[in-house]
C-alpha cells in the first residue's frame, strides 16, 4: 500500500507550478484593469525576485528534503514504537492536525528567534502583497525541515509527512492577494484567508507577530495570536530593504546578526543576537539610547525597533 502511496504522491508543489505560473498572470491583469486605489499592485522587478527566489528555494528544498526523509526514515523504522497504516483516514486527520499544529509553532517561534527570523523574513521583505510573494521563500530551509521529528516519531511515514506540507504550502498560495476581500464569517472564523494573512505581512503596530496559521486560524484564537484585518496593511519590514538583489533578500539578516554577534562585548550578549527576539539589544545599549532620546526635554522617545519583525 505504502509503495502505491509513494508512487501518487510526489511533491504537489512541483506538478502545481503549471498552474501558478498561470494563476500570477490572470492577478496581473485583474490588477492592471482594477480600480480598486487602496491596493499595493505589483512591480515586475519585485515580480522577478520572488519567482527567482522561489526557484532557488525549490531546488534547496529539495537538497534538504532528501536529506531529511533519510534521517526521519531512521527514525520511522528504528525509535517509534508503533506506524500508523497509511491508507486509514483516521491516520490522514491525524497527520493533518499535526502539520497545522507544528507549522504554527514553527511559525511562530521564526518571528521570535533572530536565527530563524534571519531565513523567514526573506518571505515578508516585498512591499507587495499578491500571489508571486508566496513563492518568495528562504533558501536556509533547514529548521523547517527539522520540526517534522514528532510525525515520524509517532508512527507516521516521513514521506506522507512532507506531502502534507506541500499542500499546506499550495494552501498558502491563495492566501496570498488582495483580490479577495473578507470571506463569509463561519469561513473567516475557521480558515486562514487572504484577509488574516494579509494582516500577518502588515508592518503596522496592530498588526505585528500576528495569524501565524496556515489552513486553519483556530490556533490563532486560542493561544491569542488572532487580528482581524483592520484596514489595508502596510507591507514589508519594519525597515524596509529596498533592493530587488536576491543576495541581499537572502543574506541581509544574517550578516546584520554575525556583525552584531562580532562586536557583542561579553558571550551572554552574542547569544542574545542569535537566539534573542528580532530587534533585541543588551539592556545598557537600550539604556543608553532612551538617554540619547530623552533630550532637553527629559521625554524618553519611543517606538518600533528598526529590526523588529513582521
Amino acid at each position: 500500500m505504502l509503495d502505491k502511496v509513494l508512487d501518487r504522491l510526489h511533491d504537489p508543489a512541483v506538478y502545481a507550478l503549471p498552474a501558478m505560473a498561470l494563476l500570477i498572470v490572470i492577478e496581473m491583469l485583474a490588477i492592471k484593469f482594477s480600480d480598486d486605489e487602496e491596493q499595493t499592485g505589483y512591480d515586475l522587478r519585485d515580480h522577478r525576485t520572488s519567482i527567482l527566489t522561489g526557484l532557488g528555494a525549490l531546488v534547496s528544498s529539495t537538497v534538504l528534503r532528501s536529506i531529511a526523509l533519510a534521517l526521519y526514515l531512521l527514525v520511522y523504522e528504528y525509535l517509534a514504537p508503533w506506524h500508523l497504516p497509511t491508507d486509514s483516514w483516521m491516520t490522514w486527520v491525524f497527520l493533518f492536525f499535526g502539520v497545522e499544529l507544528l507549522l504554527y509553532v514553527y511559525h511562530r517561534g521564526s518571528h521570535a528567534i533572530r536565527l530563524i527570523w534571519a531565513g523567514h523574513q526573506v518571505h515578508h521583505s516585498s512591499q507587495y502583497f499578491n500571489l508571486s510573494t508566496a513563492l518568495r521563500r528562504k533558501w536556509a530551509q533547514w529548521f523547517e525541515k527539522a520540526i517534522w521529528f514528532p510525525l515520524p516519531l509517532l508512527g507516521v511515514h516521513p514521506a506522507l509527512v512532507f506531502t502534507m506540507h506541500s499542500v499546506h504550502l499550495l494552501y498558502g498560495l491563495f492566501a496570498h492577494t488582495e483580490k479577495i476581500g473578507k470571506l463569509p464569517r463561519p469561513i473567516e472564523f475557521v480558515f486562514v484567508t487572504p484577509s488574516h494573512h494579509r494582516v500577518h505581512h502588515g508592518t503596522d503596530p496592530e498588526y505585528l507577530d500576528k495569524n501565524f496559521g496556515s489552513i486553519l486560524i483556530i490556533w490563532d484564537r486560542m493561544f491569542g495570536t488572532f487580528q482581524p484585518e483592520l484596514h489595508r496593511p502596510t507591507y514589508g519590514l519594519t525597515k524596509q530593504l529596498n533592493s530587488y538583489s536576491m543576495w541581499q533578500v537572502q543574506m541581509h539578516e544574517f550578516i546584520n546578526m554575525a556583525r552584531d554577534v562580532r562586536g557583542a562585548r561579553t558571550f551572554k550578549h552574542k547569544l542574545g543576537y542569535v537566539f534573542g527576539p528580532p530587534g533585541w539589544k543588551p539592556a545598557e545599549e537600550r539604556e543608553d539610547k532612551r538617554d540619547a532620546g530623552a533630550g532637553s526635554s527629559g521625554v524618553v522617545a519611543t517606538g518600533q525597533s528598526s529590526e523588529a519583525l513582521t
